[in-house]
This record gives C-alpha cells, sequence and structure tokens, in this order.
C-alpha cells in the first residue's frame, strides 16, 4: 500500500529527471559553444541553415 507522501515523492522524481537532463544538457552546449573556435560555429549554424532549406544568402 502506497502512502501519500510516497506518491508525492515519486511525482516529484519523475519530473525533477527531465529538468535535470535538459539542464545538463543545455549546460554542456554552453560549455561548447564557448570554447569552439568563431569559425566553426559558424559553419555549423552556415550547415543546419542549408539542410532545413532556410534561405542564408
Amino acid at each position: 500500500m502506497t502512502t501519500g507522501t510516497q506518491v508525492a515523492a515519486k511525482s516529484v522524481s519523475t519530473q525533477a529527471i527531465p529538468a535535470l537532463v535538459a539542464l545538463v544538457l543545455g549546460f554542456a552546449i554552453i560549455f561548447v559553444a564557448g570554447h569552439v573556435q568563431a569559425g566553426a560555429l559558424h559553419d555549423a549554424a552556415h550547415d543546419v541553415r542549408h539542410a532545413t532549406g532556410f534561405p542564408c544568402h
């Protein structure tokens, strides 16, 4: 038998996992983007624009 406290704790932990994953992924992206050369970052963004069909020049 589960109590109300156990159900509430389980609900919070299942909601916290995706938030924690998103937070770690966000920090990783910012860290990598902060240390990459500007030209490489521009080229990657440029390639994505072409791949999605967005005109960039």
